[in-house]
């Protein structure tokens, strides 16, 4: 590697010609970093004093061995990005002087000594005329505006956006063109060369960019996969797959969702969940064992690309279930891609009916919506779904799904019709962070003509004024104040309306019967046609009754659109005990202690104990010591010849033992999981020794609960 001290203008006059490798990220330099780069470049324009002004590295490998007769392009490893904003700036500069007239300011600046030094090559054909070569997405609008042409049809944005920028400044500063060319003349990069032969421009290439500040993760990913590779597989890679996927994506959506997709990815591919700034580090452990070549590799990446797509930014083209992932995006359940991801790839290698992952798509949208309403801590929600497709019998995919969000254990559990229908009376609704979704829903459930809740509002039918009218106030009655305070947002005072501002604050009545506005339109909520509206008109007043009442018809409506999988007990608990059956080895006859009394009935009487706390809490037999498990281990059970050995999953500190039974052994060899031990050598002792237990078991759920 040999790094100087270099010139830009100099830099970009005496190199034959730049390309970026297909595997870099596109143009991504926004406005913000343009006009930084403006400001730094005036006040060196400004200020004789000011020397030099530095803008950053170049970094670049040369492609080949150059020779007499040809010279090969700079490959750029880094810098790109200040290369290319450079270069719209002269751009800019040079289309301004051919504009104005100008010729030889200071000597040395106009437009053709700009183009002819900076911007191509003039000697050269092809290609070769030009400077610098951008990647595939770009590259196209920037010879456009270096050939002065018109823009192909997908123009990249940002080139387009900062070339026009540049042009504006330079023209509303043209009384300071000298001090803009002497800016210019003043920038310096470090010029920084590799070589091939020696140097490892991944590893380099990392270090530069190791604060991921620059680059996305996903563009990271992008060149660890295609920049060691041979020239022409790396071409046809990018060509095939790579490049595919970015117009998939699309300009705008790519840099946003491109590094939350590859999360997901691996998410799905691996069951573990990357944390969000180490992307890179986790597809970089993935990768090596990845079942396939790096085709097989970017083909994966590709398809599931696709899948993405379909389900987060409404590529998807079949109705039914192009409607279901709409709903899902309004609900906000990215947390649940990964799982969808691996079922989407089921759908497409055979396994489902289109019918059937719109079930699917559906059982988890009522299985979020249901917690919400239920107030039923989401943060674990992104470990259910992440594990949530190693569950599934893909022969029996459907009813294995129903099935697996069943059996889900209490902390994750799918709320019962009875509790969700208990709460979603009650829950402020108008505080929902997508009230639109849960109305519309509502609203559109079964239609097939449906009704664009968007062009309608919101309506308290009890309102909001605190100060209530007379007539109000008459109409709930005495305790008119208490009425207002707790159903208010609630459900069954909450509708839909065209005429929001004609309603206000007044009484019932009016809501209820108004025959026309001023344009002759039927007002009243009677004469409405949507369903949430159907037997407003019979109501005779507006109280508690009424509310509660039009609240337990509509809660019985919501049952219908996120429903409960219909699943009987005999084929749960043959899911139930398949799971069981998966991970037990060994047996309570495995265990010579528990074959013989006393040991056995403690053990007995503990186990029925244990397993009482929750239905979450499962059984496993081991070797040396028999498990139980919510999420983890909470408490292993050792048998012993005269009494049971206790080993609680928690420290010492957060076990309140004022008996003092507990024994700390964080620093010495045991059998099982966890930090305390306890004995248990009689009926008696087990209440005690049970409210430990339980500080173990709520230790865990709490922990799950903030994960």
């Amino acid at each position: 590697m040999k790094a100087i001290e270099a010139n830009l203008l100099t830099f970009l006059h005496k190199s034959p010609q730049f390309a970026i490798p297909i595997y870099q990220r596109n143009y991504s330099w926004t406005v913000t970093q343009c006009r930084q780069l403006w400001i730094d470049l005036l006040r060196a324009g400004r200020n004789d004093d000011i020397k030099a002004h530095f803008i950053g590295s170049v970094v670049y490998v040369k492609r080949g061995q150059d020779n007499v007769v040809v010279q090969e392009p700079l490959m750029v490893i880094d810098g790109q990005q200040r290369l290319t904003t450079s270069t719209l700036l002269i751009a800019a500069l040079a289309k301004h002087f051919e504009v104005t007239g100008i010729e030889n300011l200071l000597g040395a600046f106009s437009a053709k000594k700009l183009r002819n030094n900076y911007l191509i090559n003039p000697d050269e054909d092809g290609d070769r005329y030009y400077k610098l070569i951008l990647s595939e997405t770009d590259k196209d609008t920037l010879l456009a505006i270096l050939k002065d042409s018109a823009r192909p049809e997908d123009a990249s944005n940002r080139i387009a956006e900062n070339y026009k920028f540049f042009q504006d400044l330079i023209e509303s500063h043209h009384s300071e063109l000298e001090a803009i060319c002497q800016g210019l003349a003043k920038l310096m990069i470090v010029d920084v060369s590799l070589d091939r032969t020696q140097d490892n421009p991944q590893l380099i290439f990392e270090s530069m960019n190791s604060t991921g500040l620059e680059l996305s993760q996903a563009d990271l990913i992008r060149n660890y996969i295609l920049m060691g590779l041979e020239p022409k597989l790396q071409t046809d890679l990018y060509k095939t797959y790579w490049r595919p996927m970015e117009k998939a994506f699309g300009q705008t959506a790519y840099g946003v969702h491109f590094d939350p997709f590859m999360r997901h990815y691996l998410t799905a591919k691996t069951g573990e969940i990357p944390n969000v700034r180490e992307v890179y580090s986790a597809f970089k452990g993935f990768a090596p064992r990845f079942k396939g070549d790096t085709q097989n590799l970017v083909a994966d990446i590709h398809a599931f690309a696709s899948y993405y797509c379909a389900i987060a930014l409404g590529a998807e083209t079949e109705p039914a279930l192009k409607q279901a992932f709409q709903d899902l995006r309004d609900l906000r359940v990215d947390v649940s891609y990964p799982f969808l991801l691996e079922v989407y790839h089921d759908f497409k290698q055979g396994r489902l009916r289109v019918d059937e992952v719109v079930q699917v798509v559906r059982l988890v949208e009522s299985y979020v919506f249901r917690r919400v309403i239920c107030a039923i801590p989401t943060n674990s929600l992104n470990k259910t779904f992440a594990g949530l497709g190693k569950k599934l019998k893909k022969d029996r995919y459907l009813e294995s799904v129903q099935a697996a969000f069943m059996l889900l254990p209490s902390y994750r559990r799918l709320p019962s019709d009875d509790e969700f229908l208990r709460d979603i009376q009650v829950r402020d609704l108008y505080s929902f962070r997508s009230r639109s979704y849960w109305l519309r829903r509502l609203e559109n459930h079964g239609r097939k003509e449906r009704v664009m809740v968007e062009d309608y509002t919101i309506e308290h039918i009890l309102p909001q004024n605190e100060m209530l009218s007379q007539a109000w106030q008459t109409e709930l009655g005495e305790d008119w104040q208490r009425i207002q305070q707790a159903y208010l947002h609630t459900l069954g005072n909450l509708t839909l309306t065209g005429y929001n501002s004609e309603y206000s604050d007044r009484p019932f009545a009016y809501k209820r019967d108004q025959v026309t506005d001023k344009d002759w339109h039927p007002v009243g909520l009677k004469y409405s046609p949507l369903r949430l509206n159907l037997g407003l008109g019979t109501v005779a007043e507006w109280n508690e009754e009424a509310i509660r009442a039009r609240a337990n018809r509509l809660a019985n409506e919501a049952l219908k659109v996120w429903t409960m999988p219909n699943l009987s007990k005999d084929v749960l608990n043959a899911y139930r005990n398949d799971s069981v059956k998966s991970t037990q080895q060994y047996g309570i006859d495995q265990h010579p202690h528990l074959a013989v009394s006393p040991v056995r009935e403690i053990f007995q009487a503990l186990r029925q104990a244990i397993q009482d706390l929750d239905a979450c809490v499962t059984e496993e037999f081991l070797k040396l010591y028999v498990a139980y498990k919510a999420e983890t281990n909470f408490v292993d059970v050792i048998p012993q010849a005269k009494r049971l050995l206790l080993v609680l999953n928690v420290s010492i500190a957060d076990i309140e033992d004022p008996k003092g039974l507990c024994r700390d052994i964080s620093g010495i060899g045991r059998w099982g999981n966890g930090d305390v031990e306890v004995g248990l050598g009689s009926l008696d002792e087990l209440p005690y020794v049970m409210s430990l237990v339980r500080q173990s078991f709520e230790h865990q759920m709490g922990g799950l609960q903030d994960s």
